[in-house]
């Protein structure tokens, strides 16, 4: 099996959390994990061109074979939700513009593959993710939920990968 690299992302207007793992011979390597910022003072369309910009780069910079979405749930707030749906959409051009495999998850589900618990809270994923993975301490520490959010993504997304590849085999 070739190397995957998977692009998690949780989208936001404000700051957009990202994590970037690459799943070689069965382990998994953190690549990257930040924070996209973005000033709410700029324009709705440098936002999303700025959006745009940044993950075609890290596509193209890291050969990005598939990239992970939480699905979206309708808030209390109907326009945050519609404006969410741009950025989603600019990742799902990206993903046909490079032939990426996209998939999305559930926040429910993300809870439950990571803690257990399909209800667990923000800082409940965030300690489970630092249980896991000790060396990711000090990236964790500090990093906006966004960025504990995004890499938790992303884990589902590779682990559903290696899943499917181990029953490809059996089956």
């Amino acid at each position: 099996m070739e190397n995957q690299i998977y692009l998690g992302i949780d989208p936001g207007f404000h700051f957009t959390g990202f994590s970037i793992l690459k799943l070689e011979n069965n382990k998994t390597y953190l690549l990257e994990c930040n924070c996209l910022q973005m000033n709410s003072k700029d324009t709705l369309s440098k936002r999303v061109g700025l959006f745009y910009n940044t993950f075609n780069q890290k596509i193209l910079t890291y050969k990005v074979t598939n990239i992970v979405l939480e699905t979206s749930f309708l808030g209390r707030n109907a326009q945050v939700f519609l404006k969410l749906g741009y950025l989603r959409g600019v990742l799902y051009l990206l993903a046909d513009q490079n032939q990426i495999n996209i998939t999305e998850f559930a926040p429910t589900q993300i809870k439950q593959i990571l803690t257990g618990f399909g209800g667990a809270s923000k800082d409940q994923v965030a300690l489970a993710l630092k249980v896991m993975f000790p060396q990711l301490q000090n990236v964790l520490k500090n990093a906006k939920s966004d960025v504990s959010d995004s890499l938790a993504i992303t884990l589902c997304g590779v682990w559903q990968n290696q899943l499917k590849n181990r029953l490809g085999k059996i089956l």
